[in-house]
């Protein structure tokens, strides 16, 4: 069947809707969907076409938009409709609506409407996690699972609030997806993010409904689209446990009545036991008995197993003679049906094992258990990936450790803030910092940035940082250790020092270029020494680095440096430094190109003197207050978060 034509008409306009909602600027897009099995897919694609539509209209609200909100608003969208086209079988309305509250703490949100016009069912429980009633009917408690199924859970997990309300003629479900991201940076990925993300895959598993299974659908089209659904949910996901989640989803109800999921330890040995990750049953009382039983005897298959299916005994072992019931008969199917194993590989390494089993039958279909293996090649590759990705990142968080100074001197007579946010993707990033005292009262501050990423930024990082240290421990003025530091980055130790360390990381199996890439190192080094009457002296040196800039209490900004040749590129150069007093009230703001090449579209944030007019805006703060400011206006740029290492210091003199 051809994908329904979705028609968008989107308005702007003011006004208010229910009681104790938005009473700003709002959005509204709404499309007619009949209530046919492809609803829910036009639904989805019409909510991602007007979150997009509606960020290019440059609505404030919509800067707050991210990913996990366009998925949530999907999800939602999905199960709203899914829920109409079954219950109902009408023609589904679907509207989507941006709306804004101003006031002290402005908040935005998305509110979906799902209309149907069968309204004549009724509404048992309590199915509103609303908070006030106007024409909304709201009954209490979540709906019985064995009458609605799982996604008006979700929705309840996923939404601030959502309810019914009746109209004659029409039902309509609508759902409140709060915008907390628009009056701030994006949330990054945290443990709450995937323990929320773990939750909905727990709702979205199948239910105690029992439903037909109509094994022809895995004819031709059927399997090929199940597959190319299946990778496009796996993609990308980082963490293995909801790689884990999600294939259990997809397995049950759809394939088997139950499956279980064990990963193999990471690096673990011969004898290291796989872990027992995920368990599903179509029937939610079989779930539990399911995992004590595989808890009991955890499956193992034969060393020279490979992809294909395996036949294994049914786990339903017969409880222990003393536990037994004596006149209980036995339950039918509990011990009936058949049981397939798969191993899962990738990258020629088991990784784990799925066992899917059927009740009352006995074998699995040959189609179903070609299908399912095909199904674990790609759960293989999803998880090999989600590994890979956890290898790196913690790779990276310990040379990030091991390259960034534990704690930063305090400088007398200045306060000093610092700011690194290294980026998320999961490698070493190129920006480092510094501030150490040195002989003769002095202390010095470092801002750096290698260029690239990965092992090799981490061994220019790795050997700049201690040559730093030691060249202006030895006296040597500003200019003459950027001089030296250079010449050391391009003599041949450099070379043969960096060669050796990326040798130790391909080991790791990190992916590496082939070494002859030049090492360009951008920095801004300073050298503070306190005056008698207050304030400091600062003589610094920016080599290709964002220039310093320098606040005065009247709000005037000017660069308090000049520009010189990045250090790594050219052998004969004498770099040459200035020096200027901090007096009592001044700013020094030192930033990264992180900061300056922050981009929204077509623009990066300092096009204009953007950072001198934020900057400019700070006078009279601390330095905590000023590193603060800049960073929130950093992140407020763009939509999405920097995907560069941000890192900016600020002293204060005080």
């Amino acid at each position: 069947m051809a994908p329904i034509p979705v028609q968008r008409d989107t308005v702007q306009r003011p006004g208010t809707t229910r009681a104790g909602y938005a009473h700003g600027p709002r959005l509204a897009s709404r499309t007619s969907l009949p209530g046919i099995p492809l609803a829910p897919s036009a639904a989805r694609r019409f909510v991602r076409a007007a979150l997009a539509e509606w960020t290019g209209l440059g609505v404030p609200a919509a800067v707050g938009f991210s990913d996990r909100l366009a998925d949530d608003a999907v999800t939602v969208t999905n199960e709203l409709v899914t829920n109409a086209v079954v219950h109902a079988g009408t023609t589904v309305d679907l509207v989507l609506r941006l709306e804004e509250e101003g006031g002290d703490e402005p908040s935005a949100a998305l509110v979906l409407e799902v209309t149907d016009h069968h309204p004549a069912r009724p509404v048992s429980g309590d199915e509103s996690g609303g908070s006030g009633r106007t024409e909304t009917e709201e009954p209490a408690g979540l709906p019985d699972p064995a009458e609605y199924g799982r996604g008006l859970q979700l929705v309840a997990t996923l939404a601030e609030s959502w309810g019914i309300t009746y109209r004659t003629g029409l039902k309509t479900v609508w759902a409140r997806l709060p915008v907390d991201d628009w009056s701030g940076p994006p949330a990054p990925p945290d443990q709450d993010s995937l323990r929320r993300g773990l939750r909905a895959a727990e709702i979205l598993a199948p239910t105690a409904r029992r439903t037909e299974r109509d094994d022809a659908v895995w004819d031709s089209r059927g399997a090929p689209a199940f597959l190319a659904e299946a990778s496009d949910l796996l993609a990308g996901q980082l963490d293995e446990d909801l790689v884990a989640a999600i294939a259990g989803q997809l397995l049950v109800p759809r394939l088997a009545d139950w499956c279980a999921i064990w990963l193999e330890a990471e690096g673990g040995g011969p004898g290291a036991e796989p872990r027992l990750a995920r368990v599903w049953h179509s029937d939610e009382t079989g779930t539990e008995p399911l995992r004590t039983a595989l808890e009991r005897e955890p499956l193992r298959l034969p060393a020279g197993v490979g992809s294909g299916p395996v036949s294994v005994p049914v786990p339903w072992p017969a409880p222990p003679a003393d536990e037994a019931p004596q006149d209980e008969a036995p339950q039918p199917g509990a011990r009936d049906g058949a049981a397939l194993a798969f191993r899962i590989t990738g990258g020629g390494r088991a990784l784990g094992t799925v066992l899917v089993g059927r009740e009352g039958v006995a074998q699995v279909p040959d189609a179903v258990a070609s299908l399912i293996e095909d199904f674990v090649r790609r759960l293989g590759l999803a998880v090999g990936a989600a590994r890979a990705y956890t290898r790196q990142a913690t790779i990276s968080r310990i040379l990030q450790r091991g390259l960034l100074p534990s704690k930063v001197a305090e400088i007398p007579g200045v306060t000093s803030a610092l700011v690194y946010e290294p980026s998320d993707d999961g490698v070493v990033g190129g920006d480092f910092y510094d501030i150490f005292p040195c002989p003769g009262d002095r202390w010095c501050f470092v801002l750096g940035d290698v260029q690239g990423s990965g092992p090799e930024a981490a061994v220019v990082t790795g050997l700049a940082r201690p040559w730093l240290r030691l060249l202006s421990r030895e006296g040597f003025g500003v200019g003459e250790v950027l001089d030296r530091l250079n010449r050391l980055l391009l003599d041949d130790a450099m070379e043969a020092a960096e060669a050796a360390a990326l040798m130790v990381a391909a080991a790791g199996g990190q992916q590496l270029h082939d070494g002859s890439q030049s090492r360009f190192l951008s920095l801004l080094y300073g050298e503070v020494v306190p005056l008698p009457g207050g304030g400091v002296r600062c003589t610094v040196a920016s080599a290709g680095h964002p220039l310093p800039l320098l606040l005065r209490p009247d709000g005037s900004v000017r660069p308090a440096a000049e520009p010189q040749v990045l250090l790594g590129v050219v052998e004969d150069v004498a770099y040459e430094s200035q020096v200027f007093d901090l007096a009592p009230g001044d700013t020094l703001l030192c930033v990264t190109d992180g900061v300056t090449e922050r981009r929204s579209g077509p623009l990066m944030f300092d096009d204009g003197d953007g950072l001198a007019r934020v900057l400019a805006g700070c006078a009279g703060l601390p330095a905590d207050a000023t590193a603060e400011r800049i960073q929130r206006a950093v992140h407020e740029f763009a939509e999405q978060p920097p995907d560069d290492d941000v890192a900016l210091l600020v002293l204060h003199a005080d």
